[in-house]
């Protein structure tokens, strides 16, 4: 039977929703009806382009009638309350990730959504990428046994890029550990089996223009003996995309002029810039945002190099596909892209609501997440192993 599109109202118009875009472009199974920003550029672009209502303030997207579930891509700290928000008025939620700030305020979501009876679903993550969520296929079809060992490395300009003064300070969400080690660490959970048993890591405050966490390295340590290390660095001098095929974060071709463009453009911004309004600038809706106009890549989005050691061989996701390494060969498992970024998303999504299926990305999965992230910060605050309290496994 097929089902009307989900209409989605979309709270927060900025970098993330660009992000996003594409795929509620492409994908027929979502439509965008409705919007709220506090800047009145983007809610004027989002009018002209979709046609419904842009709202200066969340409270009437979350009541408008007409809007099925409202995208949370607003700032960090306001994750919990519009969340909380959208489920008090009967939506369900995608709520961008890091889920929240602080292990309370996912308790408080959590809470939420059961008292609404809808669903809370974080993302995007990169462990919705196909490649990643195929590489778990194979570990759970058992041909290559148990998981031993897994090893994540990614480095990109992500402390160079235009950045609103909240991005820079840890307490309110800021630096790579919220925003970066969200994603790696949920591919390790995913890739690993969830139950993280400890944590220990040492970040890196490297620049004090910016005066936050702009790279770690860690190790976790699973339930069953299993481990992980994950070490980035947004530092902007090795480019991490060399070791994926030349692919960036979102899947297309990276070319060699590319180097070095984040502090290129800091740089050019000037002493004493507002950082904010550049960035809101370049937004949708800004006097600089340029619409994508790229064609379709054949490769999938990614976060930089993964390899995972099990009893009988090894998996390395890439943006073309999978390479396993077995006793005696050497084999690779193209696949193909859809054309539709990020469709994973809302496979999940479409999921949960149409047919009331338990999603992966879950409140309790990213809660776990969350928490593993938090764990880096007080370790490598203390110099201690952070044990786990809230882990969970992947919901089949």
């Amino acid at each position: 039977m097929k089902h009307a599109a989900l209409r989605v109202g979309v709270a927060g118009l900025g970098r993330a929703f660009t992000f996003m875009l594409p795929t509620f472009l492409r994908d027929p199974r979502l439509r965008l009806v409705a919007a709220t920003d506090p800047l009145p550029a983007p809610r004027a672009r989002f009018t002209a382009d979709f046609g419904g209502p842009a709202y200066e303030t969340i409270e009437p997207l979350c009541a408008d009638p007409n809007v099925d579930v409202v995208y949370i891509a607003t700032p960090h700290g306001f994750h919990a309350d519009h969340a909380c928000l959208a489920l008090a008025h009967g939506k369900h939620v995608l709520v961008e990730k890091p889920m929240a700030c602080r292990l309370p305020e996912c308790d408080t979501m959590i809470a939420a959504a059961q008292a609404a009876g809808r669903h809370l679903i974080v993302g995007h993550s990169h462990s919705f990428d196909r490649p990643i969520a195929r590489a778990r296929e194979i570990i759970d079809g058992g041909d290559f046994g148990a998981v031993r060992m897994i090893n994540a490395l990614y480095c990109t300009d992500f402390m160079y890029r235009a950045r609103r003064p909240e991005e820079l300070r840890t307490e309110d969400g800021g630096g790579v550990i919220f925003n970066q080690a969200a994603h790696q660490i949920d591919i390790v959970r995913l890739l690993g089996g969830g139950l993280v048993r400890s944590v220990r890591a040492t970040t890196g405050v490297w620049d004090p223009a910016r005066p936050t966490e702009g790279a770690y390295s860690a190790l976790l340590t699973f339930g069953n003996g299993s481990f992980a290390t994950a070490a980035y660095s947004g530092y902007g001098h090795y480019d991490g995309d060399e070791l994926m095929e030349n692919f960036d974060e979102m899947g297309r071709p990276k070319h060699p002029g590319d180097y070095g463009g984040a502090r290129r453009r800091l740089a050019e911004f000037g002493a004493g810039v507002d950082e904010a309004s550049v960035k809101a600038t370049r937004n949708y809706g800004g006097s600089a945002y340029v619409p994508s106009t790229d064609t379709v890549s054949t490769a999938h989005q990614h976060f930089g190099f993964v390899l995972v050691c099990c009893e009988r061989g090894d998996l390395r996701p890439t943006p073309t596909g999978i390479f396993t390494y077995g006793d005696r060969e050497r084999r690779f498992e193209p696949i193909p892209s859809t054309g539709i970024p990020r469709i994973e998303v809302v496979d999940e999504l479409y999921r949960a609501v149409v047919d009331d299926v338990a999603p992966l990305h879950s409140g309790a999965w990213a809660k776990a997440t969350l928490e593993a992230c938090l764990a880096m910060l007080d370790s490598a605050r203390t110099g201690r192993d952070i044990e786990l309290r809230h882990q969970c496994l992947p919901q089949a």
